[in-house]
């Protein structure tokens, strides 16, 4: 129903379910070690259901979810429970404060400098939470005066979310498909700021499909492209292309181009339209399948710029941005 959509709500959205979890879960009394039963009783099958059931999970569901079996891991053996279910609550409360939440402010921060007090017109894709929050920052926060072009595609254009977001904010937009982006790169925008769902090892970005596109266009016209990024949704697998550990959305929603879309939960109509194409009853035809992928790859070559809270880094700093932000050092020194 693609009620709930971006990196950042999926995993807010896990993590608070976890808790829900571990506040109504008590471990058999006659258990040797509790931080196993946690682990093989709750955890795992939790997050297996919900990868199989659900859709495949996003690497920031990933490592959020290695980040809570080393917090139950590097619990004391002799704890009570009750004591440990607070310490992993707790836990869990930080990682989203600090990883998320913070992280946040402080990509705002570091963006933010790039733009101009007066006359940028920033390019944005589809709709990502950090981007989104930056620009409201800018002129909001620090009164800076810009325009900004919100790119849309289909099918589940998640960029009217954005429009409404920041058009309600008082910033001046404009609004269009992907089908015109070239035009605007070439004679109007002056700097593209783009989200991630995840950051391979080798500088790449994971993205909303259509995102390489708007990147590489940007690339070929010398415009500075920025992705703001927390380091939690770094991955330390390297991919090439679009197709190796993609997500299949579903083929209805390019069958049917009515775009039955309500609201910003971007829940698709029950009844669909038939115009009697080829596309209304694509089910029988035997010689056509239809693709419906919901990320793209853009090279590391086509980003001026990796934003995190920890600064802006160059694509090729990626992999020491991996190493110093390994999740064990967040439990270093504990038993």
């Amino acid at each position: 129903t693609h009620s709930l959509l971006g990196g950042n709500a999926r995993c807010r959205a896990m993590l608070q379910t976890f808790a829900l979890l571990l506040q109504s879960y008590t471990p058999p009394p006659d258990t040797r070690d509790f931080r196993v039963d946690v682990d093989h009783s709750l955890l795992k099958p939790a997050f297996q259901y919900w990868t199989t059931q659900c859709r495949p999970h996003s690497v920031s569901m990933g490592n959020a979810f290695s980040f809570l079996k080393l917090a139950v891991a590097n619990l004391e053996r002799d704890l009570e429970w009750n004591e440990a279910r607070e310490i992993l609550l707790e836990s869990l409360e930080a990682y989203v404060t600090e990883r998320i939440q913070y992280a946040g402010k402080a990509i705002s921060r570091h963006a933010g400098s790039k733009i101009q007090d007066k006359g940028d017109v920033i390019l944005v894709f589809g709709r990502s939470e950090v981007i989104n929050r930056l620009l409201l920052d800018a002129a909001l926060t620090d009164g800076k005066t810009f325009r900004v072009i919100v790119v849309d595609s289909r099918p589940l254009l998640e960029g009217r979310d954005t429009l409404e977001i920041l058009s309600r904010a008082g910033i001046q937009c404009t609004y269009v498909l992907l089908n015109a982006l070239s035009y605007l790169m070439m004679r109007e925008v002056t700097k593209v700021f783009l989200g991630a769902s995840a950051l391979m090892s080798n500088g790449s970005v994971l993205s909303r499909v259509g995102t390489a596109c708007v990147a590489l266009l940007a690339n070929s016209n010398h415009i500075p492209v920025l992705v703001g990024c927390e380091t939690y949704k770094i991955c330390n697998r390297v991919q090439l292309e679009s197709i190796t550990g993609n997500e299949l959305g579903d083929a209805e929603e390019v069958a049917f181009t009515d775009c039955a879309r309500v609201g910003p939960s971007n829940r698709w109509g029950e009844e669909k339209k038939k115009d009697g194409s080829v596309l209304s009853d694509w089910k029988s035809q035997p010689n056509l399948k239809l693709l419906n992928l919901m990320y793209d790859l853009t090279p590391s070559s086509a980003v001026t710029g990796i934003v995190t809270e920890v600064g802006i880094l160059p694509p090729s700093s990626v992999a020491v941005l991996l190493r110093e932000m390994n999740p064990d050092s967040a439990f270093k020194g504990t038993d």
